[in-house]
């Protein structure tokens, strides 16, 4: 059971006044030692998406070279008693038309056991905040054309949709897993 203020949500033991010792689930930044249950939160978000095959080799190779060069980005994980709950994935790149830092969000996932206590919007509001410290100009996302939840979650945030139209072209197609 859980109970949400407006602070924070707490695990409920089952005996009445008593509170597990776990501790807060708190966001910072993923380590490579992490890199097993990120792969897992990523396979699993990528069996909901229509544009991606899910495959953890891949992942993990693409996880470790953003968690290898902090240049590239950064991974957020939401952590309790030493599991990762979720994950935001930010990029960093440059716009000329923003004359500046710019985020490219990708890989926003809640594992599936604790969905419902608002733990997306934690990571998101994380992610927001860490851009506007560090004066990045803009923070761009791509969601599933299908997934109007992610749409409405997104919405509810503060992000409008473009009129730029996402293309992408593949360019190897046989990359080693």
């Amino acid at each position: 059971m859980f109970h949400t203020t407006l602070s924070s949500t707490v695990k409920l033991c089952d005996k009445p006044g008593v509170l597990p010792m776990d501790e807060e689930p708190h966001i910072e930044q993923a380590t490579l030692e992490d890199l097993p249950q990120l792969t897992d939160l990523l396979f699993d978000l990528f069996t909901q998406e229509a544009d991606f095959v899910p495959n953890r080799a891949k992942q993990m190779r693409g996880l470790r070279l953003i968690l290898e060069q902090p240049n590239r980005g950064r991974i957020f994980v939401l952590r309790q008693n030493g599991m990762i709950l979720g994950m935001i994935n930010l990029l960093f790149t440059i716009s000329t038309a923003e004359g500046g830092f710019v985020v490219l969000l990708e890989d926003v996932i809640v594992h599936r056991d604790h969905r419902g206590v608002r733990f997306g919007d934690k990571l998101l509001q994380h992610a927001i905040e860490y851009a506007k410290k560090k004066d990045f100009q803009r923070i761009t996302l791509l969601t599933d054309r299908l997934n109007a939840d992610g749409q409405r979650f997104f919405k509810a945030h503060g992000f409008t949709e473009s009129h730029m139209v996402p293309m992408r072209l593949i360019l190897n197609t046989s990359a080693s897993a």
